[in-house]
C-alpha cells in the first residue's frame, strides 16, 4: 500500500464499505461512526473473475457517487473492500477464495485504478470482528474470538479491541479445523473440516442427501432449522451435529487462545438459542481446564462485514496506509457505467 493522504481524510464526510460475499454484494455509503446512511445490495456475479470485479467497482462507483451526491464538497475519503478467503492485506490481493474465482487478485489496485479512489482490502470476517469490536457485542472485552456461521464458517481473533492478522493473514481460520476425520469432502480439499458440516451450506447439502434431495432442491438452512423446531427428525439429526462440530471446534480454539468472549455472527446465528444452546453446552462438556468463555450473539447483523470495511477504511485513511492509483485521474479512464 502507497500513502493516502490523511489530510482529505480529516476533511471528508464519508467512506464506501462493501462487503463481498458468495451470494450478495452488501455495499453502503458510511459516515465517521462506520454508520450507514445508504446502502445497497446486488448479487455477486461469482462464475467470471471480470464480471464479479465490473460488479463491485460498479456498486462502489456508485455509492461513491451517492455520497458525493449527500455529502457535496466533503466527498468520499476512500473504499473498504472485505472480501472471504484468503487475503494479503498489506499488498492489497485476494489470494483465493473458495467460492469465488479470483486467484491472486491485485484488487485494491484495481478497484482504486478505475475508482480514482484510495482503497482498502481486508478479510470479510475480521471486518465483521473490528464493527463488533467497536460498535457490537465485543464492546464489553478487549479479547474475543468471533465466528461467523454462514454459507461457510470464518473466524477472527480480536485482541486488544483489534483483529490479529497471523504470520501470513490466516489467523482464525476455524472452519477448516478437523472435526470429524473421514468426514465430508471441504472445499479447501480435506475431510471432516467444521465448514463441510457446520455452515449453512453443508446443513442444507446434509438435509437434501438424507431426504433423497439432490443438493441446491431442497431446504435452505433457515428452513431446516423450522423443521427442528417441528420436530422433523431428519433436521434435528443433521442440526445435533452440527451442533456438536461447532461444540468441539470451539473447545480447541478455547484451549488455544483463552478468549474472554465468544462473539457468533453470520446468517446461521439468526437461528439464537436454537442454535447457541446446544453448542455452548457441547463447549461446556469438553472444557477441561475451567469454565469456557460466555457466548454471545453478535449485534450488528448482516451489516457488520460492510460497517467494519467501513471503519478498517477509516483508519487505514488516518494512518495513510490505503493504495492509491499511481496513474493521474484522466489516465485513469472513465468509472464504471
Amino acid at each position: 500500500m502507497t500513502g493516502a493522504g490523511a489530510a482529505g481524510a480529516r476533511r471528508a464526510a464519508c467512506v464506501v464499505g462493501i462487503d463481498v460475499g458468495g451470494t450478495t454484494l452488501k455495499g453502503g455509503v458510511c459516515d465517521r461512526e462506520a454508520a450507514i446512511v445508504h446502502g445497497e445490495r446486488r448479487p455477486t456475479a461469482r462464475d467470471d473473475v471480470d464480471a464479479l470485479v465490473d460488479g463491485i467497482v460498479a456498486l462502489a462507483g456508485d455509492l461513491a457517487a451517492e455520497g458525493r451526491r449527500r455529502f457535496e464538497a466533503d466527498g468520499i475519503a476512500g473504499v473498504g473492500l472485505a472480501v472471504p478467503g484468503l487475503v494479503d492485506e498489506t499488498r492489497g490481493v485476494a489470494l483465493r477464495a473458495v467460492n469465488l474465482p479470483w486467484r491472486d487478485l491485485a484488487l485494491a489496485e484495481v478497484a482504486g485504478g478505475r475508482l480514482g479512489l484510495p482503497v482498502l482490502l481486508c478479510h470479510d470476517v475480521r471486518a465483521a470482528a473490528a464493527a463488533e469490536a467497536a460498535l457490537g457485542a465485543g464492546r464489553v472485552a478487549d479479547d474475543f474470538l468471533f465466528v461467523a456461521i454462514g454459507t461457510g464458517i470464518g473466524g477472527a481473533i480480536v485482541r486488544g479491541g483489534q483483529p490479529f492478522l497471523g504470520a501470513h493473514g490466516r489467523a482464525g481460520e476455524l472452519g477448516h479445523i478437523v472435526v470429524e476425520p473421514g468426514g465430508p469432502r471441504c472445499a479447501c480439499g480435506a475431510s471432516g473440516c467444521l465448514e463441510a458440516i457446520a455452515s449453512a451450506a453443508a446443513i442444507e447439502r446434509a438435509y437434501a442427501a438424507a431426504s433423497g434431495g439432490c443438493a441446491g432442491d431442497g431446504p435452505s438452512a433457515r428452513e431446516v432449522a423450522a423443521l427442528v423446531e417441528a420436530d422433523d427428525p431428519v433436521a434435528g439429526k443433521i442440526w445435533a451435529r452440527a451442533a456438536r462440530a461447532l461444540g468441539a471446534a470451539l473447545a480447541d480454539a478455547v484451549a488455544l487462545l483463552d478468549p474472554g468472549l465468544i462473539v457468533v455472527g453470520g446468517g446461521l446465528a439468526e437461528a439464537g438459542a436454537q442454535l447457541l444452546d446446544p453448542v455452548a453446552a457441547e463447549l461446556a462438556a469438553r472444557s477441561r481446564l475451567g469454565p469456557p468463555p460466555r457466548m454471545v450473539a453478535a449485534e450488528l447483523g448482516a451489516d457488520a462485514g460492510c460497517r467494519g470495511a467501513a471503519l478498517l477504511a477509516w483508519r487505514a485513511l488516518e494512518r495513510g496506509h490505503m493504495w492509491v492509483s499511481d496513474a493521474p485521474a484522466a489516465a485513469r479512464g472513465p468509472g464504471p457505467a
